[in-house]
């Protein structure tokens, strides 16, 4: 595949569609960039993924697939020991650390408390969690990942969010924040809502 045709469908507050925006930066690929509007989907989102309809889906193939096709700035290592334990971590953080975040961001009361401990996991991410965990933090005015009880993963998530070629591609915070919170506010609304009616 000619570098002029790789087009990315992304969304400017998707983490997942970051991460692959990522990986094609590390790489040094050229790409177009096509923010969806995922309230009215375009007919190429639609017809790339029939099933789910969303955007990227299956993030992490879609990193193992650019590393494979393009071999300038391997991002795996070749050491297949290297490479075994970096896919781990990758699956443990969507697993384990994508969902306690979630979790906690969508709930509120005695369930936010129990997500919050939740969210001790989180001991190893990848890039994108910092900042949407931040967002999570100040949203609902709770510390997931405090510097007392998790010095070390703190210090990373500053670190992390400090990396030029990562920091460059974020999106405006204060947009992503207003967005996160308008989010919440709907998700609860519907909870409550479905709630009263049973």
């Amino acid at each position: 595949m000619a570098k002029d045709e790789v087009k990315l469908l992304g969304y400017w507050a998707s983490p997942l569609a970051l991460r692959v925006e990522w990986a094609l930066k590390i790489k040094g690929i050229q790409y177009e960039y096509i923010d969806e509007d995922l309230m009215n989907k375009s007919p190429m989102l639609l017809q790339y993924n029939p099933v789910h309809k969303k955007i990227p889906v299956l993030s992490l193939v879609i990193i193992e697939y650019i590393d494979e096709t393009w071999k300038e700035n391997p991002i795996f290592s070749e050491d297949p020991y290297e490479k075994a334990q970096a896919r781990f971590w990758a699956k443990f953080a969507d697993d384990k650390c994508q969902p306690s975040i979630l979790n906690a961001f969508l709930n509120q009361g005695e369930e936010l408390e129990n997500a919050v401990k939740e969210t001790g996991f989180a001991d190893a991410a990848i890039g994108w969690i910092p900042f949407w965990t931040g967002m999570t933090e100040e949203i609902i005015c709770v510390n997931l990942v405090d510097e007392e009880n998790m010095p070390l993963l703190r210090a990373w998530f500053e670190d992390v969010l400090n990396v030029e070629i990562l920091k460059e591609r974020l999106p405006p915070r204060d947009k992503t924040l207003a967005h996160c919170k308008m989010f919440r506010e709907s998700l609860l609304s519907t909870a409550a809502a479905a709630t009263a009616s049973t």
